[in-house]
């Protein structure tokens, strides 16, 4: 009963919900195998700078976003992934926020694999959800800009919000501040966000092709229609055919009704939808 009573609060989730759920869940689920059954549990799905630690786990560019290093570091994701996702959800709908989502993700942790190419950080490891989260946020600032919203005692515009977020992680980085890789993964679902929302008010979705992909992968998992035996088909077509001939007498028997009003009355006695009705029925005959 109660898990039945879980299931439906679930699905009465929207999509923002549903992830921020899933992270929570995930990291209650990983923190408890990590310290009590298999420590090295959670290294098969960090991102790790180093190319060739990836092409052993690729799959880790989609699940490190679920996973996060404390839990003020789920807490701060979670709250700015509430509050961007119920502005964009007001906008979109669920498909287009999951695009968003995942491809700052993917994008973010593109951008951290960068900097073991660029600048050697091959020891480093990327977990968190903060490039998706970045993604949404700055999409609804780069989207809706002026909008308002409140901060402690006074308004502030969604682009102010946004520019703010950025500008801490470019100092950050020119600090040389010690996630350094992780501030990088934030500018890669920044620029996700922002390029989004640039291109979708010029009328271009360049998240469709993925869209597209998630429904393909989604489709391969859907039970395949079994075949109807011959039997059924044919009752089928005899129950089309009894249908369209219960169709048929209904439609001349509004008709009769219609012209034995119109010799008793007259044609003006009729309503505006007898007269179409009658019109119809002429010119389909």
């Amino acid at each position: 009963m109660a898990n039945g009573g879980l299931r439906y609060q679930y699905a009465r989730l929207n999509i923002a919900e549903k992830l921020i759920a899933i992270n929570v869940a995930v990291f209650i689920v990983v923190g408890l195998l990590t310290n009590l059954v298999l420590p090295s549990f959670e290294g098969w799905f960090v991102l790790p700078a180093s190319l060739n630690q990836f092409l052993v786990q690729p799959w880790s560019l989609v699940t490190y976003g679920f996973l996060h290093s404390g839990i003020f570091h789920l807490l701060w994701n979670m709250y700015v992934l509430y509050f961007s996702g119920r502005i964009l959800l007001n906008l979109f709908d669920s498909k287009r926020f999951i695009n968003i989502y995942f491809l700052g993700i993917m994008l973010g942790g593109m951008f951290f694999l960068l900097t073991d190419v660029l600048f050697l950080q091959s020891n480093s490891v990327l977990l968190g959800a903060s490039a998706g989260v970045m993604a949404v946020l700055i999409f609804v600032c780069t989207y809706n800009p002026n909008q308002e919203m409140r901060v402690v005692f006074f308004n502030v515009k969604l682009w102010q919000v946004g520019l703010f977020v950025v500008l801490v992680d470019l100092i950050q980085i020119s600090n040389g501040g010690s996630n350094f890789g992780g501030r990088i993964a934030h500018l890669g679902g920044a620029f996700l966000g922002y390029m989004y929302a640039r291109q979708l008010m010029q009328g271009r979705d360049i998240g469709a092709g993925f869209s597209k992909f998630l429904d393909g992968l989604a489709g391969l998992f859907k039970p395949s229609d079994k075949k109807a035996p011959m039997k059924t088909v044919y009752k089928n077509r005899e129950t089309t055919k009894s249908k369209a001939k219960h169709d048929k007498d209904s439609r001349q028997r509004q008709i009769d009704m219609i012209l034995d009003k119109i010799s008793k009355s007259g044609y003006e006695s009729l309503s505006k939808t007898e007269k179409d009705f009658l019109f119809k029925a002429g010119k389909e005959d």
